[in-house]
């Protein structure tokens, strides 16, 4: 028992490591190889095991959530496992005799990581499979299946790599051949070739203002004056303003909450905004937090016009669960946990995530809602032709959570054939190509301004079509059949 955990935690560690902002993306194949090679004999240790190998995984790489919350950081990362870990009791139900077990495991950890992306407290879908793969040239099958269909893979792939032990040298040659050509050839072709949308002939030249400032602060600790103040400043630095320069703006982007104000239409923030929106003839989305009563505030991106007058608002709807809002608050007072520092939680929308602006629709993705593929692609359902993302990492030390982000933004690039802009007031911001492809991206705490005219995009990918859902019923179905039919073959 003690070779099998240790077998776990390395197992767990390698897809750690795949993971941003360390990883190598093979090492997560390795990683769930590893894993697969192992086969406790009872349910008591396949439990074990699996939520070992899901917790060596998990706790690293969600560990951004410690400097929210550490009960919320215990729990998630516990909890998370055992899904994991019954998963792999799942798994165990084939004997390891039995020539299905390599298809059931991906599809019982699969299925494991579709309940997390969704329960409980919202879902946590980060320090998923799916990120470490952001770079890998397998991620464009996302357009054919999302998230969950590249979790699938990337576990397969591993299962038939730890199957390959008990393979004879020759068919084992043969069967590493084989996976080698899926990886390198046909899943980037098949991604490559599935429909990803077209330009529509026009394009916006779009400013993603990063204020700058520390990192590791929360809005408790902060003057809100402050960080208002270091986006002006920045926003001062760019230039034109009319329509015959060869620098005009179409629009101008802000991060996420740097203006935190009881209400911004009466704000002199809004005032100072409407100036700049006018100096350079371009509409701003602007990040705004307000005050709604002693236990709510709400987390929005507002519209500003070249007059001055606000267009349409978007709350955000996805909030970030010990974060934003505190499950279970009175239970955690009750035995006395630090929820303190989130004094007030996050009112959820229930808007469409679109903005009009610059004579567009726009997809708004706000931070963590960015981690939800469902949630880009609400807005490309409604007609966006552009996702934007402004976010706000400011409250965490290090980079975890950042580098996860820009590789979520990739995901969803690729998932709705869009251009996407991402914009921190601290960092990363970044513009993201429909291929996933990264461009001028910030460095952590610096103040700048990046600039880049985009294609304008129509159209949409089987993914957008399709989400997640069907894929979910088909995994079911046939975990189910497969279940059952090994059961049938050990019983003959």
């Amino acid at each position: 028992m003690k070779k099998q955990s240790l077998v776990a935690i390395i197992a767990g560690l390698l897809v750690a490591f795949s993971l941003p902002p360390w990883g190598w993306w093979p090492l997560a194949y390795v990683g769930v190889a590893l894993f697969a090679t192992c086969r406790p004999n009872s349910n008591r240790a396949r439990f074990m095991f699996g939520t070992l190998f899901a917790l060596a995984w998990l706790a690293p790489g969600m560990a951004w959530m410690w400097f929210l919350t550490a009960p919320g950081y215990v729990i998630a990362a516990l909890l998370f496992s055992a899904l994991h870990g019954i998963a792999a009791m799942i798994t165990g139900a084939v004997t390891d005799q039995h020539k299905h077990r390599t298809v059931v495991g991906p599809l019982a950890h699969t299925l494991a990581e579709a309940l997390r992306f969704s329960f409980p407290f919202g879902g946590v879908p980060l320090a998923t499979l799916a990120i470490s793969q952001a770079a890998s040239p397998i991620v464009p099958i996302v357009r054919v299946g999302g998230p969950l269909l590249l979790t699938y893979v990337v576990l397969q792939i591993g299962f038939l790599l730890a199957n390959l032990r008990d393979t004879e040298m020759p068919k084992r040659t043969m069967h590493a051949a084989i996976i080698a050509v899926v990886v390198v050839a046909v899943l980037p072709i098949a991604g490559s070739i599935a429909p990803h949308g077209h330009d529509i002939g026009r394009t916006l030249k779009i400013a993603a203002v990063q204020g700058g400032g520390p990192q590791g602060t929360l809005a408790i600790n902060t003057n809100s004056r402050d960080v208002v103040v270091r986006h002006l400043d920045a926003t001062k630095t760019i230039t034109g303003g009319t329509a015959s320069t060869d620098d005009q703006l179409d629009l101008v982007v802000w991060p996420e909450n740097v203006i935190d104000v009881s209400s911004f239409s009466s704000s002199i923030e809004r005032t100072e905004i409407a100036a700049e929106a006018a100096r350079l003839n371009a509409p701003f989305l602007v990040g705004i937090t307000e005050d709604f009563d002693n236990r709510f505030f709400t987390n929005a991106q507002v519209v500003v016009n070249t007059d001055g007058s606000l267009g349409d608002r978007y709350d955000k709807v996805r909030r970030v669960p010990f974060g934003e809002f505190v499950p279970m608050r009175g239970l955690l007072e009750a035995v006395g946990a630090p929820v303190d520092r989130i004094p007030r939680d996050a009112m959820a929308g229930i808007d469409t995530a679109i903005l009009r602006a610059a004579d567009t629709t726009i997809a708004v993705v706000i931070s963590w809602e960015v981690f939800f593929a469902g949630r880009a692609n609400e807005g490309v359902e409604r007609g966006a032709t552009l996702l934007v993302n402004p976010t706000n990492g400011s409250s965490y030390t290090g980079t975890i959570l950042q580098t996860q982000q820009i590789a979520s933004s990739r995901l969803r690039a690729l998932e709705t054939g869009r251009w996407l802009v991402q914009v921190s007031p601290t960092g990363f911001s970044a513009f993201v190509s429909p291929s996933g492809q990264v461009f001028d991206r910030t460095g952590v705490s610096e103040q700048r301004v990046i600039t880049r005219e985009v294609q304008l995009r129509s159209g949409r990918t089987i993914y957008s079509y399709l989400g997640n859902m069907p894929f979910i019923l088909i995994m079911i179905a046939s975990l189910l059949a497969l279940l059952i039919a090994g059961r049938r073959t050990i019983r003959a």
